[in-house]
């Protein structure tokens, strides 16, 4: 039989062990613990630098589709010779050649490379219409939409996740019965329905009873408006931000409740209430813990595609953001201002593809990294 000081060394009744219990030959557990944080961001730490090793490839590959479909939908030359009537062969020859408009089996290819290099040497070409630098237009569009687009998903996040938990406490009740029906009446709505209905309250209507519009329903600053004032901004895009929140909003409450009601029924979640913690603990440490991993996912997801996704909104408000800039652009057949804007869209949206793998795999241990 084997003795007390053996069984606490290690040599146990049922054989040896396979661990080192605690006690005072035994390094603590949260030496341990640490080790296996560390070891575990190492991984993360070499699953994202192989991940973003990929990206140069999966840029190259898509924006070059992207010039071939904008070369066949638009007929960049065409274009130009509608806009500049009275052009001369020197001038056409030169904007075939800065934007790699060139003709033949290997056109594309020779062409998308010489725009390629104009592009990354920062010698883009001018936009057809006003032949105007393309940049400084598109960083303001950029800024513009920015603005508007992480004001209104931020705002979406919160009152999303917040109506969601709500919902998932009480499942079955009147309060969840609200959220949900709520929810599906804001992915219903097309955003455009949701802006003419704004505009028309809030403008329209609103001017009639009491005098005056409660709220622009154009522009970020009233015409001829010089320097930066933060009230008006902020007056300009109330109703744009609400449209954009209210299906953020949708979309994160019914993806929340979701995700919360799964962690509240699993296993060890009744474990853990079976060991006398406290709901409130049981909620805050274990319950939203988990259920947020998906839904910061989610959130990473929505920001990367949050400059491109307002083109209707801006459309209809008129909002000078990346969505106007496109429908403009698209209009005039602008290559040159196009290929810029795609690729701004394209390298936002990968590279927000790639901080969600991460930051899943970062929060969720379970997740196996090779």
């Amino acid at each position: 039989m084997a003795s007390a000081n053996g069984i606490q060394r290690g040599c146990g009744v049922f054989g040896p062990r396979t661990h080192a219990p605690f006690g005072p030959d035994s390094p603590p557990w949260p030496r341990g613990k640490s080790r296996t944080s560390s070891e575990r961001r190492g991984r993360v730490l070499r699953y994202a630098l192989r991940r973003a090793v990929w990206l140069v490839p999966t840029l190259l590959i898509v924006t070059f589709l992207v010039y071939v479909a904008l070369r066949l939908g638009t007929d960049p030359v065409a274009s130009y010779r509608r806009t500049n009537i009275r052009v001369s062969k020197k001038k056409l020859d030169q904007y075939i050649a800065t934007n790699g408009l060139y003709t033949g089996a290997f056109g594309y290819i020779r062409g998308y490379f010489a725009w390629l290099w104009g592009f990354i040497t920062l010698d883009w070409p001018r936009s057809i219409k006003g032949s105007r630098d393309v940049w400084p237009h598109l960083k303001d569009a950029l800024a513009n939409s920015l603005r508007l687009g992480l004001i209104a998903t931020v705002t979406g996040i919160i009152i999303g996740n917040l109506l969601g938990i709500a919902a998932a406490l009480r499942p079955g009740r009147l309060r969840d019965t609200v959220v949900n029906s709520g929810a599906l009446v804001g992915l219903a709505v097309p955003p455009f329905v949701s802006a003419l209905l704004l505009q028309l309250l809030f403008a329209v209507y609103w001017q009639k009873w009491f005098g005056y519009a409660l709220f622009p329903v154009s522009g970020v600053y009233p015409a001829g408006h010089q320097g930066f004032n933060l009230f008006l901004m902020l007056k300009h895009m109330a109703l744009p931000v609400v449209v954009v929140s209210i299906q953020s909003i949708a979309v994160y409450s019914r993806y929340m409740r979701a995700s919360l009601l799964d962690v509240l029924n699993s296993e060890y979640m009744r474990t853990a209430r079976s060991k006398g913690i406290s709901e409130r603990r049981v909620l805050v440490h274990h319950a939203l813990r988990n259920a947020l991993i998906p839904v910061t996912t989610l959130a990473f997801l929505d920001v990367g595609s949050v400059v491109g996704g307002l083109i209707i909104t801006e459309g209809l408000f008129e909002y000078p953001g990346m969505g106007r800039f496109f429908l403009v652009a698209y209009g005039n057949g602008d290559f040159p201002e196009l290929m810029p804007w795609m690729v701004i869209i394209i390298g936002s949206v990968v590279v927000f593809n790639l901080l969600a793998d991460i930051a899943y795999a970062r929060l969720d241990p379970r997740i196996r990294l090779a």
